[in-house]
């Protein structure tokens, strides 16, 4: 069987990509994160998944490769990526509160043969949280390694009061390309972990189109 890897250290994506019930192993790409002076969301999600999974697969050449990264853009186009510090991350939040912003990631599978690359666009809206909650929330440091600064699945904050489109492309892997992508692969990964594509209340299109 051809050898599996997510090419990420989050272990957010390593929750996610075990739902799909195929072993696979893990190894970070170190790859600079930093934005390209004007360089837009999109451009910049596909190029930084895009290296990840050309650094893993110098190493692994014959493997299966998954790669993702991800960005907020907080209207009318400003990007927001992981803060630097907990500064920064204050500052995100405080921009994003009572406001609909756009979680954007890429994904890249890289295998023998042809790459391939999908982006996926979901809508969030924050709700009114108070100045004493974004300090509890900063000092659990969660934030710091979250784009945007905060964490959808985070419990004891739940920042988000709705969302359109994919919950798992919110959390940083949208199980319902990833699923796609594996399956014309001839992999078979669990169909049944693409319900969590519907969670938060709403509907993501492609996973409901394949699990209906």
């Amino acid at each position: 069987m051809v050898e599996l890897i997510l090419a990420s250290s989050s272990p957010r994506r390593r929750e996610l990509l075990a739902r799909l019930g195929l072993p696979f192993t893990v190894h970070p790409a170190d790859v600079d994160e930093t934005l390209l002076l004007d360089e837009g969301p999109t451009s910049a999600v596909m190029r930084l998944a895009a290296a990840k999974a050309d650094v893993v697969a110098d190493r692994f050449p014959t493997a299966i490769i998954i790669a993702a990264d991800t960005l907020v853009i907080n209207p009318p186009n400003t990007i927001l990526g992981k803060p630097p510090n907990l500064a920064a991350a204050r500052e995100m939040l405080h921009r994003l509160r009572g406001r609909t912003h756009q979680v954007i990631t890429a994904i890249t599978l890289r295998h023998p043969g042809e790459p391939e690359l999908t982006v996926l666009t979901t809508t969030v809206r924050m709700r009114q949280y108070s100045d004493a909650e974004i300090e509890a929330y900063i000092a659990s440091g969660d934030s710091l390694d979250k784009a945007g600064g905060y964490a959808i699945q985070y419990q004891d904050f739940r920042p988000v009061t709705a969302i359109d489109g994919c919950y798992t492309n919110v959390v940083g892997l949208p199980l319902c390309i990833t699923y796609l992508a594996l399956r014309n692969l001839g992999l078979q990964p669990n169909i049944a972990a693409l319900a969590l594509c519907n969670a938060y209340g709403n509907v993501c299109p492609l996973a409901s189109s394949m699990i209906n």
